[in-house]
């Protein structure tokens, strides 16, 4: 190469960028938010309301499963609110945020 072009670059193995990439995401702490429950779900899980850690309403929705086996009947047909708004388990959360488990309703 001419001294005026572009300077050389080594290559880099296309995993190792990948399992860098993995690494960080992986020794990230993921957030930490209230979880409310209503009806059906706050009997089967005896609380409230609780912390737990997640990146998504469906991992913080599954932490609590985990902890109360009892809460997965309930969240199967359960409607998810992230800070006041509906959301899918997709939904991605933030520290500090509030997710709300709420069983369906009968009545009016």
């Amino acid at each position: 190469m001419s001294p005026s072009g572009p300077e050389p670059r080594t290559a880099e193995p296309v995993g190792a960028t990948v399992s860098a990439t993995a690494t960080a995401v992986a020794g990230a702490s993921a957030p930490t938010v209230t979880v409310r429950y209503w009806a059906a779900a706050r009997a089967a899980v005896g609380t409230d309301s609780e912390t737990r850690t997640g990146a998504t309403v469906g991992e913080v929705v599954g932490a609590a499963v985990a902890a109360h086996p009892d809460l997965e009947r309930v969240s199967r047909v359960a409607t998810f609110l992230l800070d006041g708004r509906k959301v899918g388990r997709d939904a991605p959360v933030v520290d500090g945020g509030t997710v709300e488990v709420l069983p369906p309703f009968a009545g009016g």
